[in-house]
């Protein structure tokens, strides 16, 4: 049975500081501060711990999602809407979407296995309107014979957009595969100006 609930709340966001390996407390459960962002073609939700941004949603259930995700990645977490914390992680999404920003300058909290924490820098230094390969993305964190791995750590990325895995792609300039599906991927290339790609692959990962 989960233990995650969403319970209104509001407050200043005071937090600055960039953290990609957070420590949760053990006396206590973990806070989880959501907001949506409506988009001219989706609604997204995106939450943040104390750390900073853990999770953003690709999907329409979006707040469906962020509850599977937070039943296995803290489970005991209490899950609070707060427009104003959440306010400047909504507007530089925002004005990433509207073509106005190009780097997130964000404090990140990535929850996930250390290897995937690892994949995750290497995809989240990728500029924008560039790409790299899989394999690039395993040599870039220290694994270069993990290429089908990548592809699963880039799956379970919980926080796209900001650790832009739209922007890996396969050795052969296919699009391969992308969570969120190979429209957006698409689209969301083709909003950072590039198009030198072949557009197939599928909505999981093909190598």
């Amino acid at each position: 049975m989960s233990t995650s609930a969403i319970i209104p709340n509001s407050g200043p966001n005071t937090d600055t500081n960039t953290n990609t390996n957070s420590r949760y407390a053990t006396n206590g459960p973990a806070m989880l501060y959501r907001a949506e962002i409506r988009l001219p073609d989706r609604l997204m939700t995106i939450a943040a711990t104390e750390a900073g941004l853990c999770f953003v949603s690709l999907t329409a259930e979006s707040g469906q999602e962020l509850l599977a995700w937070a039943e296995k990645r803290l489970p005991s977490a209490v899950i609070v809407y707060d427009e104003n914390r959440m306010s400047e992680y909504v507007r530089q999404i925002e004005a990433y979407f509207a073509g106005t920003l190009t780097i997130f300058k964000l404090p990140l909290d990535m929850v996930g296995t250390p290897f995937q924490q690892a994949i995750w820098r290497a995809v989240a230094a990728i500029p924008y309107g560039e790409v790299r390969t899989y394999a690039a993305i395993a040599a870039a964190a220290g694994s270069p014979k993990a290429v089908r791995a990548v592809g699963a750590a880039n799956g379970a990325n919980p926080i796209p957009i900001i650790v832009p895995c739209h922007r890996v792609i396969g050795s052969s300039g296919t699009l391969t595969g992308y969570r969120g599906g190979m429209a957006l991927k698409k689209q969301l290339l083709h909003h950072e100006g590039f198009r030198d790609f072949t557009d197939s692959g599928h909505a999981r990962f093909r190598f």
